[in-house]
């Protein structure tokens, strides 16, 4: 009998509350960054398998619904150069904020009610820092670090966000497990020689809480 008056009382608050706030985290199913070696000219990078941030839904009639999210992530990517006498490395770090701006459909099903989103996303850049060692035989190495490397060419970008997943309700609680696809319009990151690009097709496993 508590349960149950437990769960229309969860069932009521959800209905009075078009708003939801929470939190979302997960991980990238893409790398963020393509790398490749020349052998004079190498690029590495580690995809940080990490993705937080914050979320808000505003419920509509008819299953309805627009979802804003800020996303974060953070990317890497290490380089070395070699010439005669002459070598060079580089390691560069940046903070990537996603801000996705979707409509929502949910399936009208007990308990557990899958969902479809679509929207815009918008991508920018934050503390962008690369560190540069140089090194020319017999000199002794030289440091300098800059905010805007040769590899960077658009420090925001925007792109279009298809998506599905489930929303489990547990009294108060909204639990959505989602898979997100984005088609970026343009690249963060790239190298002319093509040993370097942002990927612009991403892919992401997200989860979010909501109450």
């Amino acid at each position: 009998m508590r349960l149950s008056l437990l769960l229309l009382l969860g069932a009521a608050s959800a209905i009075a509350q078009p708003f939801q706030f929470g939190v979302k985290a997960g991980t990238p199913l893409t790398d963020f960054l393509n790398t490749a070696e020349s052998g004079h000219v190498n690029y590495f990078s580690d995809t940080n398998r990490y993705i937080v941030g914050l979320t808000a839904e505003l419920h509509l009639p008819f299953g309805l619904g627009i979802e804003v999210d800020g996303l974060y992530r953070h990317l890497n990517y290490q380089s070395t150069s070699t010439g005669v006498d002459a070598f060079s490395s580089a390691s560069t770090t940046a903070n990537a904020w996603e801000f996705p701006i979707l409509g929502k459909y949910r399936f009208r099903m007990p308990v557990v009610h899958p969902f479809i989103d679509a929207g815009v996303a918008f991508d920018s850049l934050q503390g962008v820092n690369q560190a540069i060692t140089s090194t020319v035989v017999p000199l002794v190495p030289s440091h300098s670090t800059t905010s805007n490397p040769v590899e960077l060419h658009h420090k925001t970008t925007h792109g279009y966000v298809v998506g599905g997943g489930v929303d489990i309700h547990l009294l108060v609680i909204h639990i959505m497990p989602e898979i997100r696809y984005t088609r970026w319009n343009a690249e963060h990151f790239f190298d002319p020689n093509g040993l370097l690009h942002s990927n612009v097709n991403q892919g992401e496993f997200l989860l979010g809480i909501t109450f």
